[in-house]
């Protein structure tokens, strides 16, 4: 697990802190960092919501004095074909570095401009995959470390062995569980973190056995 400085603020004014970089992203640092490198001045970035993508583009953007088009696949009905298109063109054009970014594959998006869609196929893609079990981990110690929530040091682990590896489940187990701790002044420990996240809906209860103890 290696990190890279981000001199960015979250809302609210706190330090982002460092972008943790593992397996899961390390491909698409490497090639961001290189961006003098790259074949055409365009590239894409995809990944999963809540992985950092945006930071990272943002990162990019400063280091290279280039454009990034967050949102580029139209998730959020953002998207426009001539305007990527002539994004595209002056890009290559001015010789400045332009990233588009995306939740999927270019070939996954819904493009309609025939010139948009084969320069696409043409662009390099990277993509930040899923969290490995070492940044799962780093990433419910850094949620609870920047929101200065008080944990058990079992906890991360007992949470990855029950959270969904993914960006967003562990946003929002950890995000639930420091509301919860704030508003009750509790320490997370292992049992408060499973009475909230069966009460949240998160874990299934499991009743007790019915069943009588055998006598011998």
């Amino acid at each position: 697990m290696t990190q890279i400085s981000l001199p960015f603020e979250r809302h609210g004014g706190s330090s982002e802190g460092d972008f943790l970089v593992s397996d899961a992203n390390r491909i698409a640092v490497a090639h961001l960092k290189r961006w003098r490198e790259w074949p055409l001045s365009i590239s894409v970035l995809t990944g999963p919501s809540r992985s950092g993508r945006s930071i990272l583009a943002r990162h990019f953007a400063q280091m290279s004095g280039g454009e990034v088009i967050d949102d580029a696949q139209g998730a959020k009905g953002a998207r426009d074909d001539h305007f990527l298109f002539h994004a595209w063109n002056e890009a290559q054009t001015a010789h400045r570095p332009l990233l588009m970014v995306g939740d999927a594959p270019p070939s996954d998006w819904d493009v309609r401009l025939p010139d948009l869609r084969s320069r696409l196929a043409a662009a390099p893609h990277v993509a930040i995959e899923a969290p490995d079990e070492l940044l799962a981990r780093a990433l419910i110690c850094r949620a609870f470390d920047l929101a200065g929530a008080s944990y058990a040091p079992d906890v991360p682990d007992w949470l990855l062995r029950r959270v969904e590896r993914r960006y967003d489940a562990i946003a929002q187990v950890t995000g639930l569980l420091d509301r919860a701790a704030l508003s009750s002044g509790r320490k997370i420990s292992v049992a408060m973190a499973k009475e909230t996240l069966q009460s949240a809906g998160f874990l299934p209860i499991v009743p007790p056995d019915p069943s009588p103890p055998q006598r011998e």
